[in-house]
């Protein structure tokens, strides 16, 4: 786990706010993304994404959404039809994980316009792609949401331009 050290005028303090997984499900327990930033064996990762899922689709909705669970913090939140859980020490602070998960959302209202589980179905290679600009390692890379649309739209580009070969390589063949 990295630390950094940040000093204030008459403070100092160490922020290592880092996640150690993201699990995106719906309501019914279909699990539509996950990013695992420690090193983990799939059987742990299914084992953990099976427990993690019955444990807050039980929960009722005006319960904390916040949990405690084996050494570690787990953070929820539930967006339409979407839940987003991330795990993170103990010792982390529960309100910036839950804002790093509200970044996320927004990034992806932005871009889709109003996301649906459809959009994270049918385009989860974007949905990864953002989170990956937006979280490194498990931190924060980029906090600016605009940065962020930026690279997202040049990605965009170059894979329009991309196709656009393809489909011109796939004519002169023909």
């Amino acid at each position: 786990r990295a630390e950094h050290k940040c000093q204030g005028p008459q403070q100092e303090w160490w922020s290592a706010n880092m996640i150690n997984f993201l699990l995106m499900f719906s309501r019914q327990g279909k699990l539509r993304l996950q990013k695992w930033y420690d090193a983990t064996s799939q059987k742990e990762k299914k084992k953990t994404t099976r427990e993690l899922i019955t444990t807050i689709l039980a929960r009722k909705p005006k319960m904390c959404n916040f949990l405690e669970w084996k050494d570690q913090k787990i953070i929820y939140k539930r967006y339409a039809s979407l839940y987003f859980c991330v795990s993170v020490s103990p010792d982390d602070n529960e309100l910036i994980s839950l804002e790093i998960v509200h970044r996320y959302v927004e990034l992806l209202d932005k871009y889709f316009g109003s996301v649906c589980e459809l959009d994270i179905i049918f385009n989860f290679e974007k949905a990864y792609y953002m989170l990956d600009e937006l979280l490194l390692g498990g931190e924060m890379q980029e906090t600016s949401k605009k940065n962020v649309l930026r690279a997202i739209a040049a990605q965009d580009m170059m894979q329009e331009e991309s196709e656009a070969k393809l489909s011109a390589l796939e004519e002169l063949i023909s």
